[in-house]
């Protein structure tokens, strides 16, 4: 690469960083302003994603879909188009993404919203089973003030939601004005080759690691935790040269429930995987999603239909992808012990308030490290929201929130612990919990242990793993994530 080129690689990234930044301080909600759960990125004309801030996975690997479906409209410049229908480029509905043009391309912000509307507060239900039931549904649409407006009216908390989409929009007139800036400097044409260049930069890096690896067709299986029972998610990873072919025939068919996922949001989760073990320093673009090729029998569970519920999904579906398909590179090459699995996504909320969070646990240990204890890792990578910003801001109170000492699986290398995190609620409202691993530990590796299971409860009587239902003032909710496992003997 050629110095220039280097220079308006970074400064291309630098935008997608500054557009997060705005994006965080300029945020109403402790989701986004605390937890920082959103992800920003700029594209090329062509729709190709070049940059990205180093944000959320599961948002970001499944943007290019959002774009494709904005620019089927033939969106003008100066113009921005909001979705979140997980059916036309959406992760699930909670996810509001917006996509602008740019003097070199599209800008693209996606942050999860505390309540999109739909029967429970917080737009998380653990026993939906039909995405109405979820929230608003926002196909591709130009988004003005009459339209926002008209939107978040069938949203909780609507002035909180208005704050965060201006939010959203700040960040995109950030971006506009950065990009139109770097044009100006650089000139149109040089930007738009070194965007090409970087994409087919990213690709050429990828398919030589891939390269690297041992060919060969590699397989793994496991399960979700569904209300009703098991769901199979299988794999068949096969690597050629320098491609790699993932396909999920062999998984569930889409359920009654919520655990269907769309194949961007699959997609999403076998780049990361790819990313991970094959380049990890690699400047993220879609080039390195290039030379990776997903593919699922239409109806299953990782590329479901509509009207299915997807709330689980994108959170949980897409850990759990992100488990089997490092399994099946674990035939061929040294990986990581299995982490959590699972986001522990719990919601509270009435019509006053709501507030979302995910909690960290335990992550698998790596052939020559122990794994990190009480993080967010692989599909979530958000932050926890302060106890103070918590209390501050919500009627909760944390009751405990530390290590689960013991809880990752022992081994040559030992899997990170989870974390115990106990909220008191102080006024009447609605619980949903959505979490996996309380019936299947996180596995071991290469002879490790395997991890402890979560385990939730209400004021200490037991809860299962997905969970809907009234809490009283007073009534105390403790969730104990999952231990990741152990890697070698």
């Amino acid at each position: 690469m050629n110095v220039e080129l280097q220079i308006i690689g970074s400064l291309l990234r630098a935008v997608a960083e500054e557009m997060g930044a705005v994006l965080v301080r300029s945020a109403f909600s402790a989701n986004i302003k605390e937890r920082r759960d959103c992800s920003t990125a700029l594209f090329d004309e062509r729709g190709r994603m070049i940059a990205q801030a180093e944000h959320i996975p599961v948002h970001l690997g499944a943007m290019p879909a959002a774009v494709a479906a904005v620019m089927q409209h033939g969106p003008a410049f100066g113009e921005v188009w909001a979705l979140n229908d997980p059916y036309e480029g959406g992760t699930h509905l909670p996810d509001i993404t917006l996509v602008s043009r740019t003097a070199a391309g599209f800008a693209v912000t996606r942050a999860h919203h505390a309540d999109v509307g739909g029967r429970e507060p917080g737009s998380m239900p653990a026993d939906s089973r039909t995405l109405d039931e979820e929230g608003v549904v926002i196909p591709p649409t130009r988004l003005d003030e009459q339209v926002m407006s008209k939107l978040i009216a069938r949203m909780r908390n609507p002035e909180e939601r208005r704050g965060d989409l201006r939010a959203q929009l700040a960040a995109h007139r950030l971006a506009e004005q950065r990009v139109a800036e770097l044009c100006a400097r650089r000139g149109h044409d040089v930007v738009v080759a070194a965007m090409d260049e970087l994409f087919a930069y990213s690709e050429r890096r990828m398919r030589a690691g891939i390269a690297a690896l041992p060919d060969g067709r590699f397989e793994a299986h496991d399960v979700l935790e569904a209300i009703g029972g098991d769901l199979d998610v299988h794999v068949t990873v096969s690597v050629a040269g320098d491609a790699v072919a993932i396909d999920f025939t062999g998984t569930s068919a889409q359920h009654e429930g919520n655990l269907n996922c769309p194949l961007s949001v699959a997609r999403s989760a076998c780049f990361y995987v790819v990313r991970v073990l094959v380049d990890p320093d690699l400047p993220a673009s879609g080039g390195a999603f290039a030379p990776v090729t997903v593919t699922a029998p239409e109806g299953c569970l990782v590329n479901a239909r509509p009207p299915a519920a997807v709330a689980a999904g994108n959170v949980e579906t897409s850990s759990r992808i992100v488990d089997v398909v490092m399994r099946a590179f674990g035939e061929a090459i040294d990986v990581p012990a299995q982490g959590q699995g699972t986001m522990n996504n719990v919601t509270l909320g009435n019509d006053r308030f709501t507030y979302y969070e995910t909690i960290g646990g335990g992550q698998g240990a790596c052939p020559n490290a122990d794994g990190p204890s009480g993080v967010h890792v692989a599909m979530s990578n958000t932050l926890s929201t302060p106890v103070e910003a918590l209390e501050l801001q919500y009627p909760l109170r944390v009751e405990r929130y530390a290590l689960r000492l013991g809880s990752g699986g022992a081994g040559r290398h030992r899997g990170g612990d989870g974390v115990v995190r106990e909220l008191r609620v102080l006024e009447d409202c609605r619980l949903s919990i959505i979490s996996e691993r309380r019936s299947h530990a996180p596995q071991g590796e290469r002879g490790g242990e395997a991890g402890t299971q979560g385990r939730n409860s209400l004021n200490g009587e037991p809860l299962p793993a997905k969970v809907t239902r009234d809490l009283t003032a007073g009534d105390v909710v403790a969730i104990e994530t999952p231990g990741g496992g152990g890697h070698g003997r």
